[in-house]
C-alpha cells in the first residue's frame, strides 16, 4: 500500500539543556522516509491523514541525566491523549547516556496530530540532552488499521 501513512525521523542536531519544570518539544527535524508528507519536519509534528489506529515510536537518547530529577517523563502526545513513561533516575551518580523508548497503539481522527515531548521534574535546570543523529533519537509512526 504505496499511499499508506508512514514516517520514521530522527534528531539532525542535539537538544542541548532542556528545561525543568517544562514539557519540552522534541526537535524532529530530518526524515528517514516519510509516505505522503504527512509529518512536518518545521513543526515537529505528525498529522493523520485519516482515521484510523497508529503505531507510534518514541525512542530516545538522554545524556546528562541529572539523579536529583524527580522523574523524567518522555511522552507521546496527540490531539485525543497524553502516553508518558516515567523514569525515576535514582541512580548513585548523573548518567552519561540512558536510552527510553515507548510505542503504543494511539486512535487518531482525520486531521489530529502527534507530537513528542519530554518533561523533567526538578533536578538541575539546563542539564540533561537530547542527543542527536540517526539511530539514537527517533520518533516513528504508521496506519495499522
Amino acid at each position: 500500500k504505496p499511499l499508506q501513512p508512514a514516517f520514521s525521523v530522527y534528531k539532525g542536531s542535539a537538544q542541548n539543556d532542556i528545561s525543568s519544570e517544562a514539557s519540552v518539544t522534541v526537535v524532529f527535524d530530518s526524515e528517514i522516509f516519510d509516505q505522503n508528507a504527512d509529518f512536518n519536519t518545521g513543526t515537529y509534528t505528525f498529522t493523520a491523514p485519516v482515521t484510523g489506529k497508529y503505531l507510534i515510536s518514541l525512542y530516545l537518547r538522554l545524556g546528562s541525566v541529572d539523579t536529583d530529577s524527580a522523574y523524567i517523563q518522555p511522552n507521546i502526545n496527540t490531539s485525543n491523549r497524553d502516553f508518558y513513561i516515567t523514569l525515576d533516575p535514582n541512580f548513585s551518580a548523573d548518567l552519561n547516556y540512558l536510552s527510553i523508548g515507548s510505542t503504543v497503539l494511539a486512535d487518531m481522527d482525520a486531521n489530529d496530530t502527534c507530537i513528542a515531548r519530554v518533561f523533567q521534574s526538578g533536578g538541575t535546570n539546563n542539564l540533561t540532552d537530547i542527543h542527536h543523529n540517526e539511530g539514537q533519537s527517533m520518533f516513528q509512526g504508521h496506519l495499522v488499521c
